[in-house]
């Protein structure tokens, strides 16, 4: 199980829509500086959900490079009482350009159950390339990395879109660029550990691996209103079932109007 409960939330979360649309470039209007959301990873195996983990992300401003980046931080941990089945100390790093939130940097410092990994990315948006350790890699219009695109997706405008409809996305990850997508479900109204919600539902087409069997089994659920954050991830697994729920939030950009009844 080479995958981080970090890696997990991030990939779950991902959507980006296809270089040449319309959506390429697109402007914030979803999230703010100092924003900062903290989810509960609940896993199960024969019903009942523990603890798992937790995981939090956040938003700063600064300088790189002379432009004005989104400077976005994700931290990944496996709950103390069940480090020693597998300890995850994972922290992710995405600078985007506050312009047209593409990615110029990309870190993952991961430190899963002994395995260690340390990833640097630069990304080249005149020459479309991801410079790595790996090597370089030629990558399409405006793709996104595993956490810029959680806050690319928040500005998606879902009204536009038809049940069952599909977004394309595409997304570097691993010096490699997958092609994939994100089903629409329309909207409806759920209740989380944190209380009841109207939602924004999407299935996305995930590759197989040794956590997830692949296909469109996983359900995504999206706050319904101006800032789009992830409410709710639900899905099976090789073993059991993962069930990821928002439990705090900071400084959002604007009043959470979804929520209906704080539990």
């Amino acid at each position: 199980m080479k995958k981080s409960i970090l890696l997990v939330v991030t990939f779950l979360f991902c959507i980006r829509l296809s270089a040449g649309d319309d959506f390429c470039g697109i402007r914030n209007l979803s999230f703010q500086n100092g924003e900062s959301i903290t989810y509960t990873i609940f896993y199960s195996v024969i019903g009942v959900y523990v603890n798992a983990g937790t995981a939090i992300f956040s938003v700063a401003t600064e300088k790189m490079n002379h432009k004005e980046v989104y400077h976005i931080t994700a931290t990944g941990n496996s709950n103390p009482h069940y480090d020693w089945i597998f300890k995850v100390r994972d922290k992710y790093e995405s600078f985007i350009d506050t312009a047209n939130l593409q990615p110029l940097k990309f870190i993952r410092d991961a430190d899963e159950g002994g395995y260690k990994t340390l990833e640097n990315v630069i990304f080249n948006q005149q020459n479309n390339t991801a410079t790595s350790e790996k090597g370089i890699v030629k990558v399409p219009n405006c793709v996104q990395d595993v956490l810029s695109s959680i806050y690319f997706a928040r500005n998606v405008d879902f009204n536009k879109y038809k049940i069952d409809d599909k977004i394309p996305f595409e997304m570097y990850l691993d010096n490699q660029v997958y092609s994939l997508f994100m089903r629409y479900q329309g909207k409806e109204e759920i209740k989380t550990r944190y209380g009841k919600f109207r939602t924004i539902k999407l299935k996305p087409l995930l590759l197989k691996g040794n956590i997830f069997a692949g296909g469109e089994k996983m359900s995504i659920w999206l706050s319904d209103d101006g800032n789009h954050i992830p409410l709710r991830i639900e899905s099976p697994i090789a073993v059991g079932t993962i069930k990821i729920d928002m439990m705090d939030y900071k400084n959002l950009r604007y009043p959470l109007t979804s929520l209906i009844e704080k539990r």
